[in-house]
Parts: structure tokens; C-alpha cells; sequence
């Protein structure tokens, strides 16, 4: 472990993602004895640089070790987890997701690529003021939180990304493998949560549409 590893480790920066001025703040002395201490560091991987200015401990136990959806959170502040990502957390489709992609309130997609952690992503959605986090859970990891997106959030949010229109619930249950029984499992609440949230006409079609089948399929959507 590096000197400056070992001085994170023994701080209350240890398990969490900081910048570079808090890195200076903990370290003091000159800014080339800094810029020495991170260099080494970043070299023998006991620390890692997430993007400019933004760092975290390298080569950490499972049990230690910062969730991707904190990460991501300290990457774009103010995004929240969704898409494919959101689903596969929540159980909804089998498949391994590779990049955390998330819903950013910018409007320009952006990634970052990091050396141990993958790739993340972060998209813009057209969404209606003050619905940002509509069914948007803050989730804990370890000691740290982050913004998560509900099934039903996170497959609209799908929708509207990928300009999807509504196609029946084959597209849902054979195209993205959602058990049935999921979608069966949302309530009437779910929906309405939503219905003043997307600026899409596609997604609100789709919404619209899949609480219709639900309906048809189910008999009927439980209001609790």
C-alpha cells in the first residue's frame, strides 16, 4: 500500500469517493509532494482517478469495496441509476448489465470509462419539471446511498430513451425476458406516479398502454 493509500485508509475518506481537494486537505505539505504521493499511488493501483479531480481507494476487499451505484452518483451528481442497470438490480431481466447507466439532469450523454469498475453512463431524458426523481428510491450501500430508479421508472425510462413504441407485452416479456409475474406485480400507484413525469408522447402512450394490459391480463391492479 502506498503512503498516501495508507493515510486515506486511516481517515474518514477511506470508504468513500473524494476530490482533490479533499485529498489535499488530508495530506498538506506542497503541491509537488501531493502531485508525487498521487502519482505513485495511481501507479501501483492502490489509488484510482473515476475522472478528473475525483478519486477512490484502489485494491479493496468485497466487503469494503464502494458500490458502482455510489460511484456513479459521485461522477454526475444529482443522476440516478435506471435503465437496464435499474432493472437488473430490482431482478426484472436476467441478463448481466456491463455499463451503470443512469438518468442525468444535463442534456448531453456522457461516459466515463475507469480502469476497475467498467463503464458509466449518464443520458438526458425530456422530462416534466419537478418529476426528476418521481419513483426514485434513495438506496443504501454500505454506508453510503444512492438514488435508484423503481421497475416501472426504470423500464420507462428505457422507453423513452430508445423512443420504443408500444408493441404489446411480447416486446416486455420475449424481447427483454421481464417475468410475467413482475409486471403483475405493480399496483395502479405505480402508474399514476408516473403519468406526469415524461414529456414523450411515445412513453406516455406506452405507460398508457401496458396499464391497459396489465388490467386485461390481471383482472384488475391492486391500489396499495
Amino acid at each position: 500500500m502506498s503512503a498516501l493509500a495508507d493515510q486515506v485508509t486511516q481517515s474518514s475518506l477511506a470508504e468513500r469517493i473524494f476530490s482533490e481537494g479533499q485529498l489535499g486537505e488530508l495530506l498538506g505539505g506542497s503541491d509537488a509532494r501531493r502531485y508525487a504521493l498521487v502519482h505513485r499511488a495511481l501507479k501501483d493501483g492502490s489509488l484510482i482517478r473515476l475522472k478528473r479531480a475525483t478519486y477512490m481507494l484502489g485494491r479493496r476487499s468485497s466487503n469494503d469495496a464502494v458500490h458502482p451505484f455510489v460511484v456513479a452518483q459521485a461522477l454526475l451528481p444529482g443522476s440516478y441509476i435506471s435503465f437496464e442497470t435499474a432493472l437488473a438490480h430490482h431482478g426484472w431481466i436476467p441478463e448481466a448489465v456491463f455499463t451503470t447507466a443512469s438518468v442525468s439532469p444535463g442534456r448531453k450523454t456522457i461516459t466515463y470509462d475507469t480502469p476497475s469498475l467498467g463503464r458509466f453512463s449518464f443520458h438526458p431524458l425530456a422530462l416534466q419539471e419537478y418529476q426528476f426523481l418521481a419513483s426514485v428510491d434513495r438506496e443504501k450501500f454500505g454506508k453510503l446511498t444512492a438514488f435508484v430508479a423503481q421497475p416501472l421508472r426504470a423500464l420507462i425510462d428505457l422507453v423513452a430513451l430508445r423512443k420504443e413504441h408500444w408493441a404489446g407485452l411480447d416486446w416486455l416479456t420475449q424481447g427483454m425476458r421481464i417475468d410475467e409475474d413482475r409486471l403483475r406485480s405493480l399496483r395502479r400507484k405505480d402508474f399514476i406516479a408516473l403519468r406526469p413525469v415524461y414529456k414523450h408522447k411515445a412513453a406516455n402512450v406506452f405507460l398508457r398502454s401496458l396499464e391497459e394490459a396489465i388490467l386485461t391480463t390481471k383482472g384488475r391492479l391492486t391500489d396499495d
